[in-house]
């Protein structure tokens, strides 16, 4: 057998194997998809469309995870609460509408994360299912997190709201932003009571709450904990992302991938001539093992408050605590990883390819880093600070010794084919997602600006 051949009949036999749930070849994967009726689907899509979940009811969070940009925004960093436009048309506002500055991370794609396979949310994983925990959840409100909440997905989905640059808007601007400026979220007056009280007072919302939930049957009985859980179950919906050429190979369909794809896949699952593949970090059914790593990702934009002067992004270090995660985080999942541009953490590589030699040898192309990848809408004060960790040798040297992951030998053709398997992972019925977006919504408020 030719090596190529024996290569792909390796491939083969591991992406069965990855399959956790199936007992054959040819029985599809058990996708762990959580089912939710009708009604709790629509009333979900309605509040993840509508600005009323905001303080200032000037963003939704459709605005940063829309149907017409493939669950993202196409921005390196995402532009929160009092921006203009969608997508990469997206701008800081001006004069007295200026955003205060952009998010320090980039927007994570929606795709299969109603699944039962991810029970942990956010680059960093500062929210992940726990046991132990009161709410059953690990989690930035701590006890604060109050129970009944459906899964990971519904957990994170209570969160965006009470981020002052996301969606709660400044404090002074509203009451809303007031209670997140005092970190009140679960307390008398607090985030969610205050958006909960919008909602009751919203008699086709409560029509909405009542036809998707039996414990609903008037306007008290709505919480916010029935929020999120829609929201989640409408990101389900609107993510699930299982019929890739991938899936159909799964399923028993060989003739589902092309003959590059399916060495690609060779290379991805078996590696290069020393054995390093990229499933060791990209494994199982959604192709991610859930774990966190540093590999040397240019650190662009603001930062996340760590560091002297606050422009550093620590990553998973600030949910341990222990310095031997710094620059780590999460390995992302990827699924329809064709559509979810720009990559990393913080979006520092705007095309596939980018990203794929990034991994090749991770402290060259951190070093050698070309800025022109960055998706950045310009903003009059904080522009300044895009580039200043990256701009600072010793920052830059302190990424590069972090770094966990050694150069591969795939010669630039393989590297081609990787790039082949790696959209071999899109559904083709995510492409297109305009019917999953809504006329209107029950507020009144406009959907675009």
């Amino acid at each position: 057998m030719k090596k190529s051949n024996l290569l792909v009949a390796l491939a083969i036999a591991t992406a069965v194997t990855a399959q956790s749930a199936q007992s054959a070849p040819g029985i599809p994967p058990d996708y762990g998809f959580r089912v939710h009726s009708d009604a709790k689907v629509e009333l979900g899509k309605n509040l993840f469309f509508d600005k009323i979940l905001s303080g200032n009811k000037n963003i939704a969070c459709a605005t940063c995870h829309h149907s017409h940009t493939e669950t993202g925004d196409g921005l390196s960093l995402p532009i929160g609460e009092g921006g203009r436009g969608l997508g990469v048309a997206r701008n800081v506002g001006s004069g007295a509408d200026l955003v205060p500055g952009r998010l320090p991370r980039n927007v994570p794609a929606l795709f299969n994360l109603d699944s039962t396979h991810f029970n942990l949310m956010f680059h960093d994983g500062r929210l992940v299912a726990d046991s132990s925990e009161p709410s059953g959840f690990k989690n930035p409100a701590g006890a604060n997190l109050p129970t009944g909440l459906d899964s990971a997905l519904a957990a994170q989905a209570m969160f965006p709201v009470q981020d002052t640059t996301e969606m709660a808007g400044q404090a002074g601007e509203n009451s809303i932003a007031d209670a997140a400026a005092a970190n009140n979220l679960a307390g008398a007056g607090g985030v969610w009571e205050q958006l909960t009280n919008r909602l009751q007072a919203n008699p086709a919302y409560v029509d909405l709450f009542v036809d998707a939930y039996d414990d609903v049957d008037f306007a008290s009985d709505i919480t916010y904990v029935h929020v999120a859980n829609a929201i989640a179950a409408f990101e389900g919906q609107m993510g699930l992302a299982n019929n890739s050429p991938y899936d159909q190979f799964l399923a028993g369909n060989r003739g589902a991938m092309s003959r590059n794809q399916k060495k690609g896949m060779g290379l991805f699952f078996n590696g290069d001539r020393n054995g390093q593949n990229c499933a060791s970090c990209h494994s199982g059914l959604f192709q991610t093992s859930h774990g966190f790593n540093a590999i040397a990702m240019p650190q662009i934009g603001g930062g996340r408050g760590n560091g002297f002067d606050g422009h550093d992004d620590f990553g998973r270090e600030q949910v341990t605590g222990d310095p031997a995660d710094r620059f780590k985080f999460r390995a992302s999942t990827l699924r329809n990883i064709a559509l979810t541009a720009p990559y990393g953490h913080d979006g520092a590589f705007n095309s596939l390819r980018a990203i794929v030699e990034h991994h090749m040898d991770t402290v060259t192309s951190l070093y050698n880093y070309d800025r022109s990848q960055a998706v950045l809408p310009a903003h009059p004060t904080k522009s300044a600070d895009d580039f200043i960790v990256m701009d600072d040798p010793v920052r830059v040297a302190a990424i590069a010794a972090a770094n966990e992951l050694p150069p591969y030998t795939f010669t630039p053709k393989q590297v081609d084919r990787i790039l082949d398997f790696l959209n071999a992972l899109t559904d083709t019925g995510s492409i297109d997602l305009r019917a999953h977006t809504p006329a209107s919504v029950p507020s009144g408020l406009p959907l675009a600006d």
